[in-house]
């Protein structure tokens, strides 16, 4: 069966600095994997070859059996794969509810149209809906600067998700999310991503996370990946133990993969 998502041989440097060196990575259709590794070890910059944001110095991304390699996020967004970011992108002076509904009229209409009303029944009926999905309806009206932290990640991916893609990348979900709220956002999230079907690829540097959510894990070391596979097996892996997880584990503990 063809991966949803394949990369062959991608690289990305800058100078003389090696950021991606020959990723090759499968992701097939409703997978859940979790990608591990240092600050620098080329995750985002993998996350952002794949989503358009970097030009990769060499290699491919082919989604669907289509290549899309060095295509812009618009494109990469309209094929199919959507992303949110470690630091949520959202319009901080207007309510929950608007933010979605911009994301839904630059979807339509490609960019926003300045004599066009941005509220309509359709609209506001499809964003309602989507708030409901991740559980942000109470906060509907509220203006995005007043959230918590946990919420404005949530929105991000809500935003993210107006497309319905296929496949969905998560740049450090749990990032600045307080312990409270962690498990519950990625329940939210998880649930919200299953019920559409699409396949998720999300980066995380908190252990417990990634053994309770991750079907599997990519760890990346040096711009490299150096594992790949289920998370009892990579989290065990004396390699991924030296350079990724560290003293993680012991901070973690093994419960996280019984969780």
């Amino acid at each position: 069966m063809e991966p949803i998502l394949e990369t062959r041989s991608l690289s990305k440097r800058f100078g003389a600095v090696v950021a991606a060196d020959e990723v090759s990575v499968r992701v097939a259709e409703g997978e859940v994997v979790g990608v591990i590794g240092a600050n620098g070890a080329g995750k985002t910059t993998f996350i952002n070859m794949v989503t358009g944001y970097l030009k990769p110095s060499a290699g491919t991304v082919r989604f669907r059996g289509r290549d899309i390699t060095g295509l812009a996020p618009r494109e990469v967004t309209r094929a199919g794969v959507c992303r949110s970011f470690q630091i949520p992108q959202i319009f901080r002076e207007l309510s929950v509810l608007e933010n979605v509904l911009i994301a839904l009229a630059m979807l339509g209409e490609g960019r926003l149209a300045w004599l066009r009303p941005l509220r309509s029944r359709e609209r506001e009926e499809r964003a309602n809906a989507l708030l409901r999905r991740y559980a942000l309806d109470a906060y509907a009206p509220a203006r995005a600067a007043t959230l918590p932290q946990g919420v404005r990640k949530l929105l991000d991916i809500a935003m993210a998700t107006v497309a319905r893609p296929a496949l969905l990348l998560l740049d450090e979900p749990t990032s600045g999310v307080s312990v409270e709220e962690k498990f519950p956002l990625m329940d939210t999230v998880m649930s919200a991503v299953r019920e559409t079907g699409a396949a998720s690829l999300f980066v995380e540097h908190d252990m417990e996370i990634v053994a309770r959510y991750a079907s599997r894990v990519i760890a990346f070391y040096e711009g490299r990946v150096i594992a790949d596979g289920p998370p009892r097996e990579v989290l065990g892996d004396p390699e991924v133990r030296r350079h990724v997880v560290g003293t993680e584990l012991h901070r973690t503990g093994r419960s996280a993969f019984h969780a």
